[in-house]
């Protein structure tokens, strides 16, 4: 949240893809004179298909995006979360972050980035890794997911409930944060199986539903 004496929020179009546009966001927001209690990395976005068959480009910008401006971000920012000994960072990881990803491979492994991140900035500052499921973003449709087995059996949950929660979580310390029981069960369970039967898992459950 960027806040000032007026407290109206700071907004401002920019292409988080774009090399120095987490310096150029960072610029805006200080020149503004407000400055920022929490910093929510919620800005991402996937592609679906074969590896071999996606954009290059398409998978270097979900990278930058996902990965590169989240991180510069939040080393921009929290310098002086620390120094005023206030503030912090929510982190949108998901529960795609726990396993690989076939059809999806560069996303879950950008997600697993921005979960090991934050566990080891826990050490540091105040952060918390949210990790929630199918959510009602749009995601699915833009990706191709909406018809999709995991989108079939986890139905989509608001995306304020799942904002709300990791707040929630932020406040109280939490360093990671999964949304809902089912999204629980499933993340502890993949625990006892070999990753390549959770990668076949996972390539099913991302097919196209009959």
């Amino acid at each position: 949240m960027v806040r000032g004496e007026d407290e109206v929020p700071v907004c401002r179009m920019l292409d988080l893809s774009l090399p120095g546009s987490a310096a150029t966001l960072y610029a805006q927001t200080s020149s503004s004179g407000r400055h920022v209690d929490v910093l929510v990395n919620n800005a991402g976005f996937g592609d679906y298909g074969d590896f071999t068959e996606t954009d290059v480009q398409k998978n270097h910008d979900m990278l930058q995006v996902n990965i590169v401006t989240l991180t510069a971000l939040t080393r921009l920012y929290t310098p002086a979360m620390l120094e005023r000994r206030h503030g912090g960072v929510i982190n949108l990881a998901s529960i795609v972050a726990f396993q690989p990803g076939p059809l999806m491979a560069v996303y879950y492994a950008s997600k697993a980035y921005v979960l090991s991140f934050t566990e080891a900035l826990a050490s540091e500052l105040a952060v918390t890794a949210l990790c929630p499921g199918p959510t009602e973003t749009g995601f699915a449709d833009v990706t191709g997911l909406e018809k999709s087995v995991l989108f079939e059996r986890f139905q989509p949950v608001p995306a304020k409930d799942v904002a709300e929660f990791g707040y929630r979580a932020w406040e109280k310390g939490k360093v990671v944060a999964i949304y809902g029981l089912p999204n629980k069960s499933l993340v502890f369970g993949e625990r006892f199986l070999p990753r390549g039967v959770t990668s076949n898992l996972m390539k099913w459950m991302q097919k196209k539903a009959v």
